[in-house]
């Protein structure tokens, strides 16, 4: 392994935790992330062009984007059909992700309504109802199981091709509807989509870039309007809608005298009934037998999220997090699901005493102990991966236990429900907030981290600028954990914010940077969105609304970005997608979807640079709807407090 100085620690992380334990990474030899990042450099110029194409066995083939050796592949495609399929490709992979965990939760609830689990039950039963009534499903004098019976069944209809499109549609403003109708981009089916999307990237079908493009914004819409959604209200029925709580984040939320065990991925079946198993009686004093004070759990990635905010359990880190949660020496065990989860963990839990424990059966890693999870058998299997936690306590080496931080306070939970029922049980305080200006707009920012970029920077960096300028921030994912590490998720924070949106927050008791959940609870942003049109009587597109992925790094972002400008909110990447082989798709995405969809893609590294764009977007359209307004051009950005990596 080269030699890496404290100083590139900083290049890697903005953050004192992370920077702690690439030290240690670097002084025993440990691999990690970045390590093989640049081991791969210089990254291949035609991929990251997205001018390859392995589709078929006539190839592999490239295209040179700058004119010289061959302009087409052994089929004929151009650079533009190769970039299109590419990216479609991309699409459905992210929607089939997001949507097939969808499946897993409506699964497990219809199950639970059919009394065929263990550890799950209707947590939100007024929640179930509305849910039952937009689907005209009859609640009054029914029995709470039928009624989710007859919703799971109604929802499991949305996977497939019974209908002209799916059910969650219908939260959609009617001029958004509308659009989607004319331009043939309405969801009808949720695995239709994707199967669709694959059999138009097939050799010989869909040559028209344009039209493999639009069928890509249909596809991305059946994830966000259709399995995410589905993974979001259900998940909240079965284990609660979330309400503000405070928590804390980063690598100090290990204890050094507590069995610690960490959930990590993105679904929460499984790691709800490891927190009922990790408060059984019999397992906690096994830990203390052991010589532990208790079971401390803590989450990473999406699967903390869904934690954090329904039981406050503290969140360890997000995406980059998860190889140096290990070498703290202080993790017992490592459970994961599915997504995001680094092949890599199995090998850094070998220089320690974790235990990598996989239980999803499409998700297996060599050298993890495989404990399959069954909802039918549920609480049982999570005693048992909580029991051998407890006995792998016996092996940590407390020489080797090194927490680096103390943790950071942080506020999250703010579900739809919660936000509303803070504003008094409408939307109209939000909405005259942004019509006098008090409040300019708001701005979800979301998505990964990215070893490209030095983590967290960009998430910080653009949402307190963003913030500073009076713009309400959402949060999802790994961003989420980021703002929370950065002290911008607490009452507090208040302080941050410029005069008008401080005034809100100070009076509502809020952060300027809300909590949404996990990459999965972006859907909170599109009904939150729909119901600000509704009730304005407008579209999505032209509310002061704005979108940014600074970080992003996977397939499941790119659908994310898909469905949200389809949904007409302009959106902003901080990381290059591989498109740029093709000036014509280029010009699509950051220019002409802009009269189709009413938004539009741009890409802009730099988060200073971004936040410039986010704030001359939201300006204009405050102007357009004859609100008070800045003069778009002469937007800058000066940050009171700067952010440095």
């Amino acid at each position: 392994m080269k030699t890496v100085s404290p100083n590139d620690f900083r290049k890697m992380s903005v953050q004192a935790d992370a920077q702690a334990m690439l030290g240690r990474a670097r002084d025993e030899g440990i691999e990690t992330v970045w390590d093989r990042l640049a081991a791969q450099e210089p990254q291949c110029g035609y991929c990251a062009m997205g001018v390859s194409c392995r589709n078929c066995a006539m190839g592999p083939c490239r295209v040179d984007p700058f004119g010289e050796g061959p302009q087409k592949g052994v089929c004929g495609a151009d650079a533009d059909v190769i970039v299109a399929r590419n990216l479609g490709r991309t699409i459905a992979a992210g929607a089939s992700s997001h949507s097939d965990h969808g499946r897993d939760i409506l699964e497990v609830f219809y199950r639970t309504a059919l009394g065929q689990t263990t550890g799950y039950r209707i947590t939100d039963e007024e929640k179930l109802k509305r849910l039952a009534g937009e689907f005209g499903i009859a609640v009054d004098g029914r029995p709470i199981a039928e009624i989710a019976r007859e919703l799971a069944e109604t929802l499991m209809e949305d996977f497939g091709t019974r209908r002209e499109r799916i059910g969650f549609v219908a939260r959609a403003p009617e001029k958004r509807r509308a659009l989607w109708e004319r331009l043939g981009i309405t969801p009808r089916g949720i695995d239709r989509e994707n199967v669709e999307m694959l059999h138009r990237t097939h050799m010989g079908v869909d040559n028209d870039y344009v039209n493999i493009l639009l069928h890509g914004l249909r596809t991305g819409l059946s994830d966000g309007w259709g399995g995410s959604m589905i993974a979001t209200e259900l998940s909240d029925v079965l284990f609660g809608t979330p309400s503000p709580r405070m928590s804390q984040v980063n690598l100090g939320t290990l204890k050094a005298d507590h069995v610690n065990v960490a959930l990590h991925g993105h679904n929460p079946l499984l790691s709800d009934v490891v927190v009922q198993a990790a408060q059984d009686p019999e397992l906690v004093a096994l830990a203390k037998e052991k010589g532990a004070a208790g079971i401390n759990l803590v989450g990473l990635c999406c699967t903390g999220n869904e934690l954090l905010m329904r039981r406050g359990v503290p969140m360890a880190g997000n995406h980059l997090m998860q190889e140096l949660v290990i070498m703290t020496g202080a993790l017992e065990a490592m459970v994961v699901d599915y997504q995001c989860i680094m092949p890599s963990v199995t090998d850094v839990a070998r220089c320690f005493h974790t235990q990598v424990i996989s239980t999803s059966d499409k998700a297996k890693f060599p050298g993890a102990t495989h404990i399959p999870f069954d909802p039918e058998h549920g609480l049982e299997v999570g005693k048992e991966i909580v029991r051998r936690a407890v006995e792998a306590y016996a092996n940590r080496n407390p020489a080797r236990v090194r927490i680096p931080v103390e943790p950071v306070p942080m506020m999250a939970g703010f579900s739809v429900e919660a936000i509303v029922g803070a504003l008094g049980g409408t939307p109209q305080p939000l909405i005259d907030a942004i019509a006098d200006g008090r409040i300019r707009g708001a701005v979800g920012v979301v998505g990964c981290n990215n070893p490209k970029i030095p983590q967290d920077y960009g998430h910080i960096t653009l949402t307190r600028r963003l913030i500073e300028h009076d713009v309400l921030v959402a949060v999802t994912g790994c961003a989420a954990v980021a703002n929370g590490k950065a002290g911008q998720m607490v009452p507090e924070a208040a302080a941050m914010a410029g005069p008008g949106l401080s005034a809100v927050c100070r009076a509502l008791g809020i952060p300027p940077v809300l909590h949404f959940g996990s990459c999965v609870d972006n859907t909170r942003i599109l009904v939150l969105a729909s119901a600000l049109a509704n009730a304005l009587g407008v579209d999505i597109s032209q509310l002061p609304l704005a979108g940014a992925a600074p970080e992003w790094y996977s397939e499941k972002a790119v659908a994310i970005g898909a469905y949200v400008v389809a949904s007409g909110i302009y959106t902003v990447l901080g990381v290059q997608p591989p498109i740029f082989g093709s000036k014509n798709v280029v010009k699509l995405l950051a220019d002409g979807l802009d009269g189709v969809v009413g938004a539009r893609f741009a890409v802009e590294p730099d988060p200073e640079k971004a936040a410039v764009l986010i704030l001359r977007h939201i300006e204009a359209k405050r102007k357009a709807l004859g609100l008070p307004y800045v003069e778009p051009e002469t937007i800058q950005v000066e940050g009171r407090v700067p952010v440095t990596a």
